[in-house]
């Protein structure tokens, strides 16, 4: 990387870095949950991708539609919002979910399913389901939507998927993960080969976030919290997205290996050089290229033919 000690952040990963290290800065002890959450939507509030933004309960479920000009009334994205269980919303992850929507061409349905410490697991994880069936409600097939998320919202992906699967519902035509928290052990041996690489996520820190959003008596094992421990059998093509930096590096590859070796239809895309949910930086050429590549696997498997440019 381009800077150490007191020079200036020279590249836009540096920069993006910095803009990390200054929110996480101003809280300490005494800073509540409410005002963590208000610092991190503000943050992020910024963005200009041409969608339109329409506010929606998703079956009680608060959320908003991201719609791209021209996108098909009969697709959609279903995505969910990272932040460890414990912060952001659609307003945080507004921009990133409006540049995937804008790249596909796709409508794209974000909410703000409970977050912890006042709603622990398997609270997401239903606003997750009750989202889904509100789409299929609406009259769309599941063949016509698509699940995406960043690290928790990773993770509510293949829970919600699992949990479909296993309730014999029918599942959506594809998932989209971008740096999934998947194992809430934090047992992947990039926890420790990453430690120094990786500017923010340390273990105590991932350990601290499973234990608040799954209770003091809470099994970090259940395949439905960690998706990594579950049969991943059955489940729809995979793209997983994630920085070779990253302490969860090995949630994506570990998950990806498990996928493949039950059958699954699973890509992996390893960024060298690249920080956890890079894509969240639009002034990063790889988070415009990644959202590209995302953007094709939407398309491609909702069968959305327009070819879009990504902003």
């Amino acid at each position: 990387m381009g800077t150490t000690g007191d020079d200036i952040a020279t590249t836009p990963v540096d920069r993006a870095i910095e803009r990390l290290r200054t929110i996480y800065r101003g809280w300490g002890r005494d800073t509540t949950v409410a005002q963590m959450r208000s610092d991190w939507d503000a943050a992020f509030a910024d963005g200009s991708v041409p969608v339109t933004c329409e506010p929606v309960s998703a079956g009680g479920v608060d959320g908003e539609w991201l719609v791209p000009s021209g996108a098909p009334r009969d697709k959609a994205v279903l995505y969910f919002h990272g932040g460890g269980f414990r912060i952001g919303s659609v307003a945080s992850h507004r921009d990133l979910a409006a540049r995937i929507a804008d790249a596909s061409g796709c409508r794209m349905l974000s909410i703000n399913y409970r977050l912890a410490p006042e709603h622990r697991f398997p609270a997401a994880l239903d606003d997750a389901l009750i989202a889904y069936r509100h789409l299929r409600d609406l009259g769309l097939r599941p063949a016509d939507i698509a699940f995406a998320g960043d690290s928790a919202g990773g993770n509510l992906v293949l829970a919600a998927m699992l949990a479909a699967r296993d309730r014999g519902l029918p599942l959506p035509a594809a998932g989209a993960l971008i740096s999934p928290w998947t194992d809430l052990t934090a047992s992947g041996a990039s926890y420790e080969s990453r430690a120094e690489a990786d500017p923010i996520h340390q273990r105590a820190m991932i350990l601290a976030l499973a234990k608040t959003y799954l209770g003091k008596d809470g099994d970090p094992r259940n395949p439905l919290a960690s998706p990594l421990y579950a049969d991943l059998a059955g489940l729809p093509p995979l793209l997983v997205q994630v920085g070779d930096r990253e302490t969860v590096r090995d949630d994506s590859t570990e998950l990806v290996a498990k996928a493949k070796a039950a059958g699954g239809d699973v890509e992996l895309q390893v960024w060298d050089g690249m920080i956890h949910v890079f894509q969240m930086f639009p002034e990063i050429p790889q988070a415009r290229e990644a959202i590209a590549s995302l953007a094709v696997f939407l398309r491609n498997h909702l069968h959305i033919g327009h070819e879009r440019a990504p902003q």
